[in-house]
């Protein structure tokens, strides 16, 4: 290459990292997509409605969430992944966002993006799921709900949200802490595992805390215990699994993700717009409303938690193995 084609490299790579960082600085000019890959009414939901409207009356541009549901939350997250690098389509999503992928690999099944592809912005949030049975139920503890499990050998029913979810995970890292097998009864999201329970269809379920409270507190559901490694806030009366003999540890979460390709300065920008908005007393009033504790975490440290999280989860998807679902009809 000769010295005047290796000059205009150099003044191209110059004028667009001049022209990025120019951008950045101006970041919103349009706007800011909130992606969430799932139908209205999750937890993702939940945080990005709230969140949207306060980065509408701060920065004074449209923050629309745009659902984009389909394939265990994989082709909203293939959106994000694989949208332009500008930092005006963020994923607002949950630990469904590597259980796709691993669910896709367990199927052999090329996922519609690769995990490298998103860069994480922020953790919202990260509840406790809560192993809960009626209240009627005579079991108490988690160490009673084994005894039962066992003498019934494995006809004992739990409900999950669906295959592979972060609601079937937890449990079955219960089971096989605990050395007991239960029938498995998958539905399409965390409100329909509940209402199994509430109606006696199942024995039990593992539900975010925000899903079961308010029947906790109508006397219709008791908790056992809570998958976080502390108690919980909301239900400090509730053990964790760890006090209760079981080494799991599980999180509903709730985070933000860019595509990875987005220039440096403006995910520091955009970051910097989700921490501000997250910071109002508005927020904080939408997520008390839900019985969602906030636990904000920025890039770096959201990115541990999450390889963390990834390293305690992911494996399970391969050890339940592959389950067909039934053929829609």
């Amino acid at each position: 290459m000769c010295s005047s084609d290796l000059m205009k490299k150099i003044l191209l790579a110059a004028m667009l990292s001049a022209a990025a960082s120019a951008g950045a600085q101006d970041y919103p000019t349009k706007a800011i997509n909130l992606i969430v890959p799932n139908p209205p009414g999750g937890m993702n939901q939940i945080h990005a409605q709230p969140l949207g409207a306060i980065i509408e009356k701060l920065y004074k541009q449209p923050a629309p969430v745009l659902n984009k549901p389909g394939a265990t939350a994989a082709a909203g997250t293939g959106f994000v992944a694989n949208s332009a690098p500008d930092g005006y389509n963020i994923l607002v999503t949950t630990p469904n966002i590597y259980l796709a992928v691993e669910k896709d690999k367990l199927f052999g099944i090329d996922s519609p993006y690769k995990l490298e592809q998103l860069a994480p912005l922020a953790l919202l949030s990260a509840d406790p799921l809560a192993l809960s049975v009626q209240t009627e139920n005579p079991v108490k503890t988690v160490k009673e709900l084994v005894a039962a499990a066992k003498a019934k050998n494995g006809e004992l029913v739990f409900s999950s949200s669906g295959l592979y979810s972060i609601t079937h995970i937890p449990m079955q890292m219960i089971l096989d802490a605990s050395g007991i097998k239960m029938r498995h009864l998958p539905t399409t999201g965390g409100g329909p595992a509940v209402t199994q329970l509430l109606g006696g269809h199942v024995y039990t379920t593992t539900q975010g805390l925000a899903a079961v409270y308010p029947y906790v507190h109508g006397g219709k559901l008791k908790v056992l215990a809570v998958t976080s490694a502390k108690r919980s806030a909301l239900m400090p009366e509730a053990p964790t699994l760890k006090e209760s003999g079981l080494d799991v540890e599980a999180y509903l979460w709730v985070g933000l993700f860019a595509n990875a390709a987005t220039p440096e300065a403006t995910l520091t920008k955009v970051r910097e717009v989700v921490r501000k908005s997250v910071a109002e007393p508005a927020f904080h009033e939408a997520m008390t409303k839900v019985q969602v504790a906030l636990d904000y975490r920025d890039g770096p440290e959201f990115k541990k938690f999450f390889d963390a999280d990834y390293k305690r989860l992911g494996p399970v998807v391969k050890q339940i193995g592959r389950i067909e679902e039934p053929a829609k009809k």
